[in-house]
């Protein structure tokens, strides 16, 4: 397994030598690329930052408690162990707030328990909807975002059901 973490660097520096074999001024065209990049840094950050404080506010100021109460028992109609309520609702907002819920939940529930498995397969299997869509739609001139958000807010509930099911089976 130790080869694995030679993959990046031997892309790295064969990149470097196929680079040095066709006369490209790399280090040019490395400050070239990080130039472009500043302008794109510079306006994806505000959605960035809005979505992580929106996040955090929603995580803070108890509303996500009140939200995955709520749901739980409709979750538990499609499968989904109300114990992972918690985590299927923060995942589509917060990476590091879900890791920390799926980290509560191995703890109290092992990670061979069928809520343990459901919470990893849950975790493994969706997304930060609200980032990612900050991320890639930050350039775009129009704004109409609801139904890409939407779909992708369904088919991550719909991962998370089949990944619920197969861990009932298997």
């Amino acid at each position: 397994m130790k080869w694995l973490s030679l993959i990046v660097p031997a892309l790295f520096l064969a990149v470097f030598i196929f680079g040095l074999v066709r006369r490209v001024k790399l280090y040019d065209c490395f400050t070239d690329g990080v130039k472009e990049a500043l302008p794109l840094i510079l306006s994806v950050f505000p959605y960035l930052a809005a979505m992580l404080i929106l996040s955090a506010l929603f995580e803070e100021s108890g509303l996500a408690k009140m939200v995955t109460d709520f749901l739980s028992p409709a979750f538990r109609l499609f499968g989904i162990p109300p114990e992972i309520s918690s985590l299927v609702l923060i995942k589509p907002f917060s990476g590091s707030g879900s890791t920390a819920i799926l980290s509560e939940l191995l703890t109290q529930f092992g990670p061979d328990s069928y809520i343990g498995r459901c919470a990893c397969v849950a975790y493994g299997s969706s997304e930060t909807v609200f980032y990612i869509s900050a991320v890639y739609f930050a350039g775009l001139k129009t704004k109409k975002l609801i139904k890409p958000t939407l779909i992708a807010l369904a088919a991550n509930f719909l991962g998370v059901v089949a990944g619920c099911l197969l861990c009932r089976i298997l």
